[in-house]
């Protein structure tokens, strides 16, 4: 009885440091826009959206509802997996942090506990309709509908507004996106907070704690928006600067039309149950909203790095989890190796990151790989669109006459120049 309350600590703990790591890596999706066009400053940006993360997980409990008794089934399923799942997850994170990827922390999550669930059970172990019901069409519909409003809204806001470059209109937008923002962050806590109350309330099912189907006790709401919160406001400054500079260039106008769109299709996703990437969503709204802006382009060659890492999600933490469960079912010494190699990877990982480090001071500088040559795409989109109406900066007088050099002082005591002869 003690191995097994030792245990299930062990992955309540887990399931947290799970949850904080979901923070930062998901800092970038309410606040990379903000920080990039210059709306808030980075610790302003980051502590605002810590306090929304929070304030978020106590708006619903749908998501977890979830994932405590919808992805698999919770019969038969022993607490080792759930720990082996979290490991999957954790070590994929951390990986697509280090190299300044925002993939999803969601379904780093959903294939690790498949994979886990797969090596424990067996295929009958997964529930193979509410996968592709509330997670993979989710996965794919979500970054197309937010990236298709985002750029309605982005062409929108141009044609109302005759000179979308004027002070007080930016100031109106920057306003406009502080707010966007943190609609985005209550978004964030509400869903993805949500996922490690679902594992954790999962958990406590396997050991009989609580009935199945039942809602997240109160001590589990609390601790997971705490830990979201927390991992928030660290900051994860590599993903943000990809999604700030990496991905497309910026304006106000832009960065509250795409964090609008995002946060209605979160919430929508949250009120309905859909557990769906706040990530690709929040990603997708980006790249609409670049191309929303004549002349605008996105960065494509960034784009598919990222494109690639959420195809890889899935399978990739779904392996690590599945070599987790394999290493636990040998025993107590299986699950002291796991947590080994667990602590072992994240060290390995933030010793690299130590390397070219990224925080609030550095965060703005340009994506290293947005100075790789234009693709094909994007150098026909910029040559056949011209830039907005208002985009082009007024020359007065002043700043013709700045042009004129200044004359050339004389010495008076110097002899007159010789004519020049005819």
């Amino acid at each position: 009885m003690e191995h097994i309350t030792l245990l299930l600590a062990i992955v309540v703990v887990t399931a947290l440091v799970f949850d904080f790591t979901n923070g930062f890596h998901d800092t970038a999706n309410a606040m990379a826009t903000t920080i990039s066009t210059g709306a808030l400053k980075p610790k302003t940006a980051v502590a605002m959206s810590a306090a929304l993360n929070l304030v978020g997980a106590f708006l619903s409990v749908e998501v977890a509802r979830t994932i405590s008794g919808g992805i698999i089934n919770e019969e038969g399923i022993r607490t080792e997996v759930i720990f082996a799942a979290l490991v999957g997850a954790i070590l994929w994170n951390l990986l697509t942090w280090l190299l300044g990827l925002p993939s999803s922390s969601s379904h780093a999550l959903f294939g690790g506990l498949i994979g886990a669930a797969v090596m424990s059970a067996g295929w009958s172990a997964v529930n193979g309709s509410t996968i592709i019901t509330k997670v993979l069409i989710p996965a794919v519909a979500a970054p197309i509908v937010a990236g298709l409003a985002a750029m309605a809204a982005t062409r929108l806001t141009y044609l109302i507004k005759a000179d979308p470059g004027a002070k007080a209109t930016a100031k109106g937008y920057r306003a406009g996106q502080i707010a966007s923002a943190g609609l985005v962050s209550l978004a964030h806590g509400t869903n993805d907070a949500q996922k490690t109350m679902g594992i954790i309330t999962l958990a406590l099912v396997t050991q009989g704690v609580v009935a199945p189907g039942s809602n997240p006790p109160l001590w589990v709401v609390v601790s997971a928006g705490v830990a979201i919160a927390l991992g928030t406001y660290l900051g994860g400054w590599r993903i943000i600067r990809t999604m700030g500079k990496g991905l497309t260039d910026l304006r106000p106008q832009q960065g509250f039309a795409a964090q609008t769109s995002a946060a209605t299709v979160i919430l929508a996703s949250s009120h309905l149950g859909f557990s769906l990437s706040t990530t690709q969503s929040c990603s997708g709204a980006v790249m609409g909203a670049g191309l929303g802006r004549k002349g605008g382009v996105v960065r494509w060659s960034t784009a598919t790095r990222m494109f690639v890492a959420w195809g890889l999600t899935l399978p990739a933490a779904g392996l690590v989890g599945a070599g987790a469960e394999f290493l636990t079912k040998q025993g107590p010494w299986g699950i002291a190796a796991v947590a080994v190699l667990l602590i072992a990877g994240s060290a390995v990982i933030w010793s690299l990151s130590r390397r070219k480090p990224v925080d609030h001071h550095n965060v703005t500088a340009d994506d290293p790989y947005a100075e790789e040559p234009a693709g094909v795409v994007t150098t026909a989109v910029a040559a056949v669109t011209p830039p907005p109406a208002g985009s082009f900066t007024a020359v007065t007088d002043e700043d013709l006459r700045a042009t004129i050099p200044a004359p050339v002082p004389t010495d008076p005591t110097a002899p007159p120049a010789p004519a020049a002869k005819v």
